[in-house]
């Protein structure tokens, strides 16, 4: 028999489910346009790639054929584009009238303004659920969910499911594919998400880990304890430092390191952030997975013990149309 057993519990105020890799969350921008996050915040560094990300357009597709091709043009979910890079907006709209010409579609692309990720998931909640990309990151969001009680997070071999309501569930409704680059899963209320510091840490403090075949010859050069956290035996470090004194001594143990190739070290950069916060938990628990409160909201992070891949999000709903469960499945 299938065993079945529970991560943790969520809770959801604002009743719109957020659902998405959250080693990304450092792209979300809240209410703010995404032109206003920083991205270097998501690992862009080289100044002209930023550029071309911050200069972003989105595109809404109209005319009287808009529904009929934007499903055949199959870019993004529905009707908008969001996030084509400056270097990219002649090209899509070469591509889009291409498309319509071929097909005799009588549709255009409309650049408009851009779309805050919060708005992203009221659109998609006032369809009934779906996903839509946030920097080419596939974020799956629906409403419904109850506002005020806290709702189990189950898991088993064949996925992950929130029960919602007792009522027997009549139709399944395919909602979209998360894609996971970094193992893990997050789960959040829709509002609680602008509150959200991904990398800034919230008390002004952060940690310095580090470990591998090095690491013995690293803690005598550094005079490092073990780090003391649970669920990291044989991790060494320091905990608690002032963010100056931890960039410091993560500085420079990547020159150590970078000083001889022979030395194999991971050196990890921990900022006391939110997403610090839930893999801290996840790292001590014995089913990987942690919760944060953050916005007003118990927001969960899991491991997927499937690795990175692509996992549908469907919506279970009851005889009424009711949201009964929302489930990902790591088997289809």
């Amino acid at each position: 028999m299938e065993e079945i057993y529970e991560l943790g519990a969520i809770t959801c105020p604002s009743g719109e489910l957020v659902v998405l890799d959250g080693g990304h969350l450092g792209m979300w921008s809240g209410e703010q346009s995404p032109a206003e996050v920083d991205p270097g915040a998501f690992g862009v560094q080289d100044p002209e790639v930023a550029a071309d990300v911050s200069a972003a357009t989105d595109f809404t597709i109209t005319g009287p054929d808009a529904d009929t091709a934007a499903h055949s043009f199959d870019r993004q979910p529905g009707r908008m584009l969001h996030d084509i890079p400056a270097s990219g907006v002649a090209r899509m709209r070469e591509l889009f009238d291409a498309h319509c010409r071929e097909h005799g579609f009588d549709a255009r692309l409309e650049a408009c303004e851009r779309v805050p990720h919060r708005e992203r998931v009221r659109r998609c909640a006032a369809r009934g659920g779906g996903c839509f990309l946030m920097h080419g990151v596939p974020v799956v969001a629906l409403g419904g969910l109850p506002r005020d009680r806290a709702l189990p997070v189950l898991a088993s071999d064949a996925g992950i499911v929130i029960p919602v309501d007792a009522a027997p569930a009549a139709k399944r409704v395919e909602l979209g594919d998360i894609r996971v680059d970094w193992a893990r899963l997050l789960f959040g209320d829709a509002d609680a998400l602008n509150a959200w510091q991904h990398d800034e840490p919230v008390d002004g403090l952060a940690d310095v880990a580090f470990w591998g075949a090095a690491e013995e010859e690293a803690a005598a050069e550094f005079a490092a304890p073990a780090l003391g956290e649970p669920g990291e035996d044989g991790v060494r470090g320091w905990t608690g430092l002032t963010l100056p004194e931890a960039m410091r001594r993560a500085s420079a143990l990547f020159d150590w390191k970078d000083a001889d190739p022979g030395r194999r070290l991971m050196v990890d950069f921990r900022p006391h952030s939110h997403h610090w916060q839930v893999m801290r938990e996840v790292r001590a628990s014995a089913v990987e997975s942690g919760t944060v409160e953050v916005g007003g909201a118990r927001v969960l992070c899991t491991m997927t013990g499937q690795g990175d891949g692509w996992f549908p999000v469907s919506a279970e709903l009851g005889p009424a149309g009711e949201l009964v469960a929302v489930r990902v499945s790591f088997t289809n």
